[in-house]
């Protein structure tokens, strides 16, 4: 049974150029096309396709809420998302609506469309690889911002102290291991003891293990 797509995007030489990629495939159809957010609502309900290809940007209703619209009619149908914009802004929102793909129209989307549409049809989400380099950046970023792991708050060498610590190695100990002095372990200490508010080396110790800094 062939794949029932929807095409909706304002512009017909758009929609010109994926209906014919779409038709070489011998297992996929254009059943309708929709120049506008609201026209791509009521055909998706009449003909229930399996796929709606969606603009991001177009008239009397935006592709966000269109999509909103369709899954909330129909969440079976896929939404793939298709749009000029790389802003994670836009990404989200069309994710959070229930889009299962989101693809920037440049060169490289005519190659990814067929593979976009596989993948979501097996209940997958298909983003393209610039769109997934764009949300990984921004996650790593708000992880660099939020980071309240031993990673982050101590130092490489206050986390070489913590993990000797705890396991049972004195100061002097320490000290020769990582060839410092005494009073520079015991300094170490005391400041690894100040910025987690651990008052003992018990609690130091559950804190290393809880960690990972130390096996258990």
């Amino acid at each position: 049974m062939s794949t029932r797509i929807i095409l909706a995007d304002d512009h017909k030489i758009m929609r010109d150029g994926l209906r014919s990629l779409i038709e070489k495939e011998d297992d996929m159809e254009v059943v309708a096309e929709a120049e506008n957010g609201r026209e791509a609502v009521r055909l998706t309900v009449k003909l229930s396709p399996n796929v709606v290809l969606m603009d991001f940007a177009m008239p009397g209703l935006n592709g966000i809420e269109a999509t909103r619209q369709i899954i909330a009619a129909a969440p079976q149908i896929k939404v793939i998302a298709l749009s000029m914009h790389a802003d994670k802004r836009y990404i989200i929102e069309m994710l959070k609506a229930g889009a299962s793909g989101y693809l920037l129209k440049d060169s490289s989307a005519c190659e990814e469309l067929v593979r976009a549409i596989r993948t979501t049809l097996k209940n997958k989400t298909y983003l393209s690889h610039q769109v997934s380099e764009l949300l990984i950046g921004d996650y790593l970023q708000q992880l660099q911002k939020s980071d309240g792991s031993v990673f982050s708050v101590l130092s490489l060498r206050e986390r070489e102290v913590v993990q000797l610590l705890a396991e049972g190695n004195s100061p002097s100990r320490i000290a020769d291991l990582l060839h410092l002095s005494v009073r520079t372990i015991e300094t170490h200490r005391q400041h690894i003891m100040e910025k987690l508010n651990i008052r003992s080396v018990a609690e130091l110790t559950r804190y290393a293990i809880r960690e990972g800094l130390s096996p258990l």
